[in-house]
């Protein structure tokens, strides 16, 4: 009785070790971290800001002109 349990025991952790489903997940997932953090990093260190000032301006328009057309005439 032991031993079958043993092996029960033995047969549940290998198929669990062996598992592969779920990897490429946690892959992806890393790859998106990494790939992340080096933008924010470009980003922070390359001086953009004007690039970042003029995504602002951009937004600030459509927003302007969004709710300019939203009030009517």
């Amino acid at each position: 009785m032991l031993l079958n349990l043993y092996c029960k025991a033995a047969a549940a952790f290998m198929s669990f070790k062996n598992d592969q489903r779920g990897v490429t997940a946690i892959e992806y997932g890393l790859i998106a971290i990494a790939m992340a953090i080096l933008i924010i990093t470009y980003f922070s260190f390359s001086g953009s800001s004007s690039i970042v000032k003029q995504l602002n301006d951009g937004f600030s328009k459509v927003t302007s002109n969004l709710a300019s057309w939203n009030s009517g005439p």
